[in-house]
């Protein structure tokens, strides 16, 4: 692909389109990022680019750009419908996205994971089993380090490792993974797709440019995921959920099914859903050509992902555990699932159009009271309200803190919100940092108040 030249506009500033603005101009193209946010809100990226001679238009997109520019790339959390990208596409102007232009100047093959919820320790974990077979790994994607930053660099992996998220599938043309993991679809960004049909039409295109030769990985207890794999090209390797501790797998020509109950036997995590992404994760790994040793090796090391199920403190006989990248309904579902102990909730956040009412069963045999906060708190009480009580809290402190007074010891507060974290904070990282503080100062307060008692 030529780039040299070419007036280029990049649409959304942040990581990757800071990383994508230096690609292209590392390549000889005339950069321009565009931005709806207020310049001030940006201020962090712009150093980054500005000594590059990179052209920043912020507080809008200005429609006359779009229309005067070669190629359009557009960062994951643009959508491709806004009217500027519309009208450029009328006028024939190409809208590839980061991961679809990256590919291009990828050699080395690529494995791509998605799924609605466990893309991120299922890419995490299937990089690890990689690095143990071996193999020179690179791991990024949609999990923090730009797919295009890869393709910038001069020292290059073995083997690619990515986590892609629907929108990123969206604006692909002619990426292709080698091995392409799809792990489980439920309702999610239901504030950007029209119903879970489309959602799930877009988590299919991971597969859309797979040959005969390369592989799929499908979750085979999942009825949508099984629906969308009858079209696909590529050799299909199916794992199915069985008990707690177990799968069944379709193709023994990758791993006999008693092997792959050995590796399993060693996987620390609780619950069905992360022995579900073990699964996946070794089957890739061994699809991509990693070792049996490599991924039995990774599998007993992993302790999982900091905001994902995670042991925070004990405070009184009451355990803290921050799942604050659970973002939608079945992330919460799911770790409902895990406990046996009563759950003391903490749920909100910016709603993506979620149906809170699908955890009522969950709700009601898991949990003993909700705290609720961020902007989704009134649709949360409205629809859960009348199973167990529910309080409101405006902070993350006070929330840990009324959590914990409705908690008995041997109970479990839980951050877990179904919802996005852009109303109170920047990410959902952000959010469960702030959760951890919050129950480090409230362990502060109960010892200070023991020693003045």
């Amino acid at each position: 692909m030529e780039l040299k030249n070419k007036n280029i506009l990049v649409v959304g500033l942040g990581v990757t389109g800071v990383a994508t603005a230096r690609f292209l101009k590392n390549r000889g193209a005339s950069v321009t990022v565009t931005d709806q946010k207020k310049e001030q809100e940006l201020k962090a990226f712009q150093p980054l680019i500005v000594e590059s001679g990179i052209r920043m238009e912020f507080g809008q997109h200005r429609i006359e750009t779009f229309e005067k520019t070669d190629i359009i790339v557009i960062s994951p959390g643009v959508p491709h419908t806004i009217e500027p990208i519309l009208k450029a596409k009328e006028r024939g102007i190409p809208v590839l996205g980061e991961i679809e232009l990256a590919s291009r100047f990828i050699a080395e093959p690529i494995i791509a994971v998605t799924g609605t919820n466990g893309k991120t320790t299922t890419t995490t974990l299937l990089g690890k089993m990689l690095e143990d077979s071996g193999l020179k790994v690179f791991v990024g994607g949609n999990i923090g380090n730009p797919l295009i930053a890869y393709a910038d660099r001069e020292e290059k992996a073995e083997i690619v490792v990515i986590e892609v998220s629907s929108f990123q599938l969206d604006t692909i043309d002619t990426f292709r993974a080698k091995v392409a993991v799809l792990l489980n679809i439920t309702e999610d960004h239901m504030d950007r797709y029209p119903d879970l049909d489309a959602y799930a039409k877009s988590k299919s295109r991971i597969f859309k440019n797979q040959q005969y030769d390369d592989t799929a990985v499908l979750n085979g207890s999942d009825p949508v995921v099984r629906s969308l794999s009858r079209n696909i090209l590529s050799r299909k390797v199916f794992f199915s959920s069985k008990e707690e501790k177990g799968v069944t797998i379709s193709d023994e020509s990758i791993i006999s099914q008693e092997n792959m109950s050995r590796l399993l036997a060693d996987f620390k995590l609780p619950g069905k859903h992360n022995i579900e992404n073990a699964a996946a994760a070794s089957l890739a790994a061994l699809a991509a050509g990693g070792t049996f040793e490599g991924v039995w090796s990774a599998l007993r090391k992993f302790k999982g992902l900091s905001h994902r199920l995670e042991y925070i403190d004990t405070l009184n006989g009451v355990d803290f555990f921050n799942d604050s990248k659970a973002t939608n309904v079945d992330s919460v579902a799911r770790a409902l699932e895990t406990f046996e102990r009563p759950v003391v909730l903490i749920m909100g956040g910016r709603n993506k159009g979620s149906k809170f009412h699908a955890l009522r069963d969950l709700i009601d045999k898991h949990t003993k009271e909700l705290i609720v906060i961020g902007e989704a708190k009134e649709d949360i009480k409205a629809e859960l309200g009348n199973i167990k009580p529910v309080e409101t809290a405006t902070t993350m402190e006070e929330a840990v803190f009324k959590a914990y007074n409705a908690a008995k010891p041997g109970d479990i507060v839980l951050l877990s919100p179904a919802c996005a974290s852009f109303d109170m904070y920047n990410s959902y990282a952000q959010r469960g940092e702030d959760f951890c503080r919050s129950v480090a100062n409230l362990n502060r307060t109960i010892c200070y108040d023991k020693t003045t008692a």
